[in-house]
C-alpha cells in the first residue's frame, strides 16, 4: 500500500469502532502515526495510540491533543469523526437533547479543530476531514435533529476551508450514505421487523446495499493525503448514488 502519509500524524476522533476504526486503520496502513480520541479507546490495533476523550469537554480535548503532540511531535491530519445519532421529527426531542447532540456533533468538531490548529499550522501537509452525512443534502424521515447537525457540519466545513486555506490547512468533508455500522445495526435490531428494515435501507441506496466503513475510509484517505493538495472546501458523497442518481426501477 502507498506510504504517502509516512511521518505524518493523524488524529481520529471516535476512532475505536465503526467508521472511525476503519479510517484509523486505513491511514495507519498508509504510513501515518495514529492518535485515537475516543470515550473508550480500548483494544486498539498495534501501533495506534489511544486517548480517553470526550469531544463535549474542552479540557478533555486539549489534554488529548497535547498528549498526541508529546507522543508524536505534532499533528498533521485531523479526522473529526466522533458523533452521535438522533431519531425523530422536530417534535420528538426536547431542548436538552437538541443541545446535547448539537454540542457533540458540531461544537465537538470545533473543540478538536481549535485545539489542533496551532499544530496544523506548523505542518507542511495539514488537512482536516469532517465526517458529515447524506442527511446534510437529502431530506430523510425522522432525522430532524441529526440532519440539522450534519447540515451545520457541511456549512462549517466550507467556512473553515475559507478561513484556513492561506494558513496551509485544507478542510473537506465526506458524506456517507447509510453505513453498515454498529449504530445502524442497533437501529435495525430495534425495528419491528429487522429483516424488512435492512432490506428497506439497502433499497434506499441506488447500488442496493449499505455503504461499508472501509469505503468511507477510502474517501477520507484521499482527502487527507498531501497528494490532494488542490482539494479543499468540498465534500465527497459515499452513498451509492443516493444523492445524485434517480434510477428507474430494476427491469424497466
Amino acid at each position: 500500500m502507498s506510504q504517502e502519509l509516512s511521518n505524518l500524524t493523524a488524529v481520529v476522533t471516535g476512532g475505536s469502532s465503526g467508521i472511525g476504526a476503519a479510517i484509523a486503520a486505513k491511514l495507519q496502513a498508509m504510513g501515518a502515526n495514529i492518535s485515537v480520541l475516543d470515550l473508550n479507546p480500548e483494544n486498539l490495533p498495534a501501533g495506534q495510540l489511544g486517548f480517553t476523550c470526550n469531544v463535549a469537554d474542552d479540557d478533555s480535548v486539549k489534554a488529548a491533543i497535547t498528549g498526541t503532540v508529546e507522543a508524536f511531535g505534532g499533528v498533521d491530519i485531523v479526522i473529526n469523526n466522533a458523533g452521535i445519532g438522533a431519531i425523530g421529527t422536530v417534535e420528538t426531542n426536547d431542548d436538552a437533547e437538541w443541545a446535547r447532540v448539537w454540542d457533540i456533533n458540531v461544537v465537538g468538531m470545533v473543540r478538536v479543530t481549535r485545539a489542533a490548529l496551532p499544530h496544523l499550522r506548523k505542518s507542511g501537509a495539514a488537512a482536516i476531514v469532517n465526517t458529515c452525512s447524506i442527511a446534510a443534502t437529502a431530506g430523510l424521515p425522522a432525522r430532524a435533529l441529526y440532519t440539522a447537525t450534519k447540515g451545520a457540519v457541511l456549512s462549517l466545513t466550507r467556512a473553515m476551508a475559507a478561513d484556513h486555506l492561506r494558513e496551509g490547512v485544507r478542510v473537506n468533508a465526506v458524506n456517507p450514505g447509510t453505513a453498515d455500522t454498529p449504530w445502524i445495526g442497533r437501529l435495525m435490531d430495534q425495528a419491528e421487523n429487522p429483516v424488512a428494515e435492512r432490506a428497506a435501507l439497502n433499497a434506499r441506496q441506488p447500488h442496493g446495499r449499505l455503504v461499508s466503513a472501509e469505503e468511507v475510509a477510502g474517501a477520507v484517505a484521499y482527502l487527507a493525503s498531501p497528494l490532494s493538495g488542490s482539494t479543499t472546501g468540498t465534500s465527497i458523497a459515499v452513498d451509492g448514488g443516493m444523492q445524485e442518481l434517480r434510477l428507474r426501477p430494476a427491469g424497466q
